[in-house]
């Protein structure tokens, strides 16, 4: 009688302890500066190979990457593409690499799977690597993602880009949208929240952020010259986006995600840019 009722109490307890999981582990203290796991999204170094963007990465001050599909993997190696369908040998060099640099992978995308079986593949690899998240703008393949975020405790954001004038049908930059598609669903699915592409959109940033309070799973943090299609990227804080006070909205909420500064300017010489940005959210506040 005493084993059974102890075994009962270990199941409700096994129970009760995976009904309140539904949050990923964070990243770790070590890689986070005054609060925030910041560094670069790998695109930022497009023109270069993953190995270039993790160096770079650690040049400018970031603790985490994220990296995005198709980029290849080392300037003499240019087709060998990293993402998803990396083998086990590129996986353990990138690895190794990140190490070196004392760099964390901490997301991964922007990234779509054409089917089940894809997003399956994407998702193994994301645990694989012990990412905080993915992210990526299919809305439309919720129904597969959830599902694999609850078994593999993974995180989605859904990214922004700016709003398209002739295609009514893309309406992700509209935070108010992804509340929309994200209430109903697991709490680890929210919002990769491009700051940059809101200004293109002629958001107000912190509005935003307020809208998508409890679902901003990660960042892209831009700042712009001016709000609309003909402005141009600037280091955070010197733009329009009003990024001290969106820094400290984000703290407000308890923000855990990566930031990722994605500077779409001067793309060959960033890093001067890119050390300037990470440099003021280690100093916001201060």
């Amino acid at each position: 009688m005493k084993q059974t009722f102890l075994r009962h109490v270990g199941i409700v307890a096994f129970a009760l302890a995976a009904v309140l999981n539904v949050s990923a582990d964070p990243i770790p203290d070590a890689f986070k500066q005054n609060g925030f796991a910041v560094g670069a999204q790998a695109y930022t170094f497009n023109r270069f190979s993953v190995f270039e963007a993790i160096e770079k990465t650690a040049e400018a001050g970031g603790k985490v990457i994220e990296f995005f599909p198709g980029q290849k993997l080392t300037k003499d190696e240019p087709n060998i593409k990293w993402g998803h369908t990396a083998s086990e040998e590129v996986i353990v060099r990138v690895e190794k690499k990140l190490a070196e640099h004392g760099i964390k992978a901490a997301n991964y995308g922007v990234v779509s799977g054409k089917d089940q079986a894809e997003w399956e593949q994407i998702f193994k690899f994301a645990k694989r690597l012990k990412l905080y998240g993915v992210t990526t703008e299919q809305v439309d393949k919720l129904d597969i993602i959830e599902p694999l975020v609850k078994q593999h405790d993974i995180r989605v954001g859904i990214h922004d880009h700016p709003r398209q004038v002739k295609n009514p049908n893309y309406r992700v930059w509209d935070p108010h949208y992804i509340v929309e598609v994200t209430k109903d669903r697991d709490a680890r699915i929210g919002a990769c929240a491009d700051t940059g592409h809101w200004q293109t959109s002629g958001l107000d940033p912190l509005y935003c952020i307020k809208v998508l309070k409890g679902r901003v799973i990660s960042a892209h943090l831009k700042d712009k010259t001016e709000f609309g299609p003909q402005a141009h990227e600037v280091p955070t804080g010197t733009g329009v986006g009003r990024m001290a006070l969106v820094l400290a909205e984000l703290k407000a909420q308890g923000f855990e995600g990566n930031i990722s500064i994605e500077f779409e300017y001067n793309w060959d010489h960033s890093v001067p840019e890119v050390t300037q940005c990470i440099s003021f959210i280690r100093n916001h506040g201060k």
